[in-house]
């Protein structure tokens, strides 16, 4: 499931990368380097980055469609993905040290004889 939500998501990067450079056969070409990269991510277990991604693109879209008009809604969407994606990075690093803080830590053993305590 990750690997084909990830094709979905970067091959549509990609198509919109293509898009921009031209049409044609960047559009092709950009798509597959796409489908390829977020197949790869996805087989990594990416779901949570595949994920804030779309709703930083959704995001920044409405918003710069709001502020500033249709014709500004490509830019803040790639905007918002970029953003959403290092924040969807960086708050999976935070919860898994705090699931790691939320563990019993184990206890220390005494100095048995022989043994001098540091």
């Amino acid at each position: 499931m990750d690997m084909l939500l990830g094709a979905a998501v970067f091959g549509t990067v990609g198509a919109a990368i293509g898009y921009y450079w031209g049409g044609g056969a960047s559009i092709a070409l950009a798509t597959a380097v796409g489908i390829t990269l977020g197949f790869l991510i996805g087989l990594l277990g990416g779901r949570r980055f595949f994920i804030s991604i779309v709703c930083g693109a959704l995001l920044g879209g409405g918003l710069a469609g709001l502020v500033a008009g249709m014709e500004s809604v490509p830019l803040g969407a790639a905007s918002g993905g970029a953003i959403g994606g290092f924040l969807g990075v960086q708050m999976g690093m935070l919860v898994e040290l705090w699931k790691q803080s939320r563990q019993p830590q184990p206890a220390e053993s005494s100095p048995s004889e022989g043994e001098h305590p540091q």
